[in-house]
């Protein structure tokens, strides 16, 4: 089995494909390894969002809590797949929570970490900025279709 370090893991995942060398090896002193077992609480909806993270492998559910008591997923997450960008943006709270469906590998991100490194270097934050950015555009836009999916949204145009 090949030992590869959380550098190496973050050059190889596609979230920081073509990025500066030295701005992944600044963003490696901020990670770390982790797994998680299956059914094990990654973060709590409202708890501080204090980290970000890569799936290697495994699932992750995200979910909110329903009205009236319960959790519903809303987003199930896989390998490659990046977790959690509540640590952004003030207050830094989690807005859904996450759970390993399976037994999950991923590299954790320490947000303060990358926050005070964003700082210091505003071209590395800009350009993960952008990375994130494209992310949520993704993100909004998989949401959009769900939606459209639930309420049979397009299904009329196509059988006129």
């Amino acid at each position: 089995m090949e030992i590869r370090t959380v550098e190496d893991l973050l050059k190889a995942h596609p979230f920081f494909k073509g990025m500066k060398e030295d701005y992944i090896a600044s963003l490696a002193g901020c990670a770390s390894n982790a797994r998680f077992e299956a059914r094990e609480t990654i973060y709590r909806q409202k708890e501080p969002a204090d980290h970000f993270y890569i799936i290697q492998d495994g699932k992750v559910a995200v979910d909110t809590e329903a009205p009236g008591g319960g959790v519903l997923t809303i987003q199930t997450l896989g390998e490659g797949d990046i977790l959690g960008w509540s640590w952004l943006f003030p207050p830094y709270v989690w807005h859904f929570g996450a759970r390993a469906m399976e037994p999950t590998r991923m590299v954790v991100l320490d947000a303060r970490c990358l926050r005070e490194k964003c700082e210091e270097d505003p071209a590395m934050g800009y350009e993960f900025m952008k990375r994130f950015s494209a992310l949520f555009l993704r993100r909004l836009q998989e949401t959009r279709m769900q939606i459209m999916d639930i309420y049979g949204v397009g299904n009329q145009d196509s059988a006129r």
